[in-house]
């Protein structure tokens, strides 16, 4: 199944990242193009049927708001805000799994398993 899909996980609190915003747009030569902007649901995965289906070959950011997700669960956000993070798909049809892992101080994302 092609698309992408992006799994976030709180591992300072040891759960799903509910409620966590994350954009995702397409990154060309001068401008970008807006693709999808969702919420984690309680199962992990960010809700948002546009990132299901055939996607262009090219450069996608994925962008992820851990500021406004700690504020909104009472935690002053101290080191981390908005996380960028850039990918390319080389084959439209293919499915890009991003696992998304991180803290109030740090995080970690990778090409999960298709």
């Amino acid at each position: 199944m092609p698309g992408i899909s992006i799994h976030a996980v709180d591992i300072g609190r040891g759960v799903a990242a509910k409620g966590l915003r994350v954009r995702v747009d397409r990154i060309g030569d001068e401008t970008s193009t807006f693709v999808a902007d969702g919420l984690v649901g309680a199962n992990g995965l960010v809700n948002a049927a546009a990132l299901g289906g055939v996607m262009p070959r090219g450069v996608y950011e994925a962008t992820f708001y851990i500021g406004e997700y700690l504020a909104a669960g009472g935690t002053t956000p101290t080191f981390l805000d908005i996380v960028p993070f850039r990918f390319a798909i080389n084959d439209p049809e293919s499915h890009c799994h991003l696992p998304f892992k991180f803290t109030p101080y740090g995080f970690s994302c990778f090409r999960g398993a298709e």
